[in-house]
């Protein structure tokens, strides 16, 4: 394949764009007499002239006119080609925006395995509160909490949330041991602030899915991030309403146990949101199969072997 100088090439689409030597060479950077250099080298290459050179006027031959179409399809091709190949792994960086409960409980200690898997892709993790715009700019994947209704990207669920109390081994004995969620009197409930102001405090949900809708419960303790709330009641501090994604792994190492049965079972849940068209992108796909076959696994533990034997 015989290919013409690139570059003149690329001075001959500026020039006829813009039907003018002056104007090409500000846009290049270049002299008034480089874009002529290189235009009249591709037309010796070519064997045929591309411009009629007026006084004050420059307009292109027929044979420019009919070269010019193909050029720009062959220089907009390129763009795209590129622009695709700059999505690659080892094309830049993957920020992976998550509210930070999530990012400390679930997601930090695992990226070890996706980066094992993936070294070539650079990861940046915003956690934060914050709806980041996902797929216009720096973010290009989050895991968010809610419904599944965020307008301008795609959603996909990962896990439908399920909530029940979660606490210290230690509160299951001593004076005032918790058998019955009765015995909730007696400590005290910890919750997520956030949770509450965004209308998913669920505690009277599970109180009255236990059959004690009007149990009269001590001032509860609240957190403004659902991983202190769970700490909390790591800590012995009182009883938390917890899930699987910020609880599961604490409850498997038995930081945590589940003293009932009962759960509620939500229509929230967690979400892995990208911009429309995300998944074109390697880096992306990458990050979303990783996550999805984490999911996997982590629902295939049984979570369950936590709860309390009646």
């Amino acid at each position: 394949m015989r290919l013409p100088p690139l570059k003149a090439v690329r001075y001959f689409e500026c020039a006829a764009r813009h039907l003018s030597f002056t104007k090409a060479a500000d846009e290049l950077s270049v002299t008034h007499s480089a874009i002529s250099h290189q235009i009249k080298a591709l037309e010796e290459w070519l064997g045929i002239l591309l411009f009629e050179r007026g006084a004050r006027s420059l307009t292109l031959t027929e044979a420019g006119r009919r070269y010019l179409p193909p050029v720009r399809a062959s220089f907009q091709q390129l763009a795209e080609a590129s622009a695709e190949m700059r999505l690659f792994p080892g094309g830049g960086p993957l920020t992976v925006s998550a509210l930070p409960s999530l990012t400390s409980k679930w997601l930090v200690p695992r990226l070890h395995d996706f980066q094992s898997r993936h070294p070539e892709i650079e990861v940046r993790i915003s956690a934060t509160d914050r709806l980041d715009p996902v797929g216009e700019g720096d973010v290009d994947i989050g895991i968010r909490y809610g419904r599944g209704q965020w307008p301008g990207v795609d959603a996909e669920l990962l896990l439908q949330d399920e909530v029940f109390p979660v606490c210290s081994p230690k509160l299951l004995t001593g004076e005032m041991p918790l058998k019955t969620p009765q015995d909730l009197v007696h400590f005290k409930l910890i919750s997520d602030l956030d949770w509450r102001r965004a209308q998913f405090d669920f505690w009277p949900r599970w109180l009255s899915a236990a059959g004690t809708p009007t149990l009269e419960l001590k001032t509860n303790l609240t957190f403004n991030y659902s991983n202190l709330m769970i700490q909390a009641a790591i800590d012995g501090l009182g009883v938390a309403l917890g899930n699987f994604m910020l609880a599961g792994d604490d409850l498997k190492k038995g930081h945590l146990v589940r003293p009932f049965r009962e759960s509620v079972k939500l229509d929230t849940g967690y979400y892995l949101i990208y911009g429309k068209g995300g998944l074109k992108q390697a880096k992306v796909k990458a990050f979303r199969d990783w996550v999805f076959a984490q999911m996997a696994a982590f629902q295939s533990d049984d979570n369950g072997s936590a709860v309390r034997a009646p």
